[in-house]
């Protein structure tokens, strides 16, 4: 194994604990007619978390959320540098989509960038385009992904370039993927560990009870 491959793996598996960054998981919900379809809630509260962003899609135009966000929609922040944990959870999210449309659920995708740098629209639209037809990318300026980041407590911290290569660098970041809706913006979040059918599972659970 290379010595970039090498660090990758070593990085993919920390991201996994930096997954967890800035949530509590406990059961149900008193008083909330979707906690069944739930398995865990967000510290704070679900109103902590999404608001308002600005960015840019992978056409090159400035959009908001409002634009984005038109149907309930999976959403996930990583990059397209990213060795294996992006490839692996965008394309579980593409894999659910599919489930969703084959019953009659009509979602949208969406992989927000983290890595300004290097992700131009041209890039993401690339790698959406293999995890999902329809799967949108979106970028920005530093500020820009760093708003839309804290509005969805997102956690990423560019790592050290390797020697000799400065535009090799890892992203560590948080690996939940979000539903959120136009009408009542987040919803739920899910974890790396569940599976397309899982996911498609909650996300419809979600839906009938909306």
């Amino acid at each position: 194994m290379s010595q970039k491959l090498a660090i990758g793996a070593a990085l993919a598996a920390g991201v996994l604990l930096a997954g967890t960054w800035g949530y509590t998981q406990f059961a149900g919900g008193s008083g909330d007619e979707l906690a069944e379809c739930r398995i865990g809630n967000v510290a704070g509260g679900a109103g902590s978390i999404g608001g308002p962003f600005e960015l840019v899609d992978e056409t090159g135009k400035t959009v908001t959320d409002k634009d984005v966000i038109t149907k309930p929609t999976l959403l996930y922040f990583g990059y397209t540098f990213c060795p294996d944990v992006c490839p692996l959870d965008s394309a579980r999210n593409g894999e659910a989509a599919v489930l969703l449309e084959e019953r009659g659920v009509d979602v949208g995708t969406v992989f927000v960038s983290i890595d300004p740098e290097r992700d131009t629209p041209e890039s993401l639209a690339e790698f959406t385009d293999v995890m999902h037809p329809e799967m949108l990318g979106l970028t920005g300026t530093p500020e820009q992904v760093k708003a839309a980041s804290m509005a969805y407590r997102t956690y990423y911290k560019k790592q050290e370039p390797e020697e000799g290569d400065e535009e090799f660098y890892l992203v560590d970041h948080s690996t939940f993927t979000y539903l959120v809706t136009p009408e009542q913006g987040f919803i739920d979040f899910f974890k790396r560990d569940e599976s397309p059918e899982q996911m498609a599972d909650r996300v419809q659970c979600f839906i009938d009870r909306l």
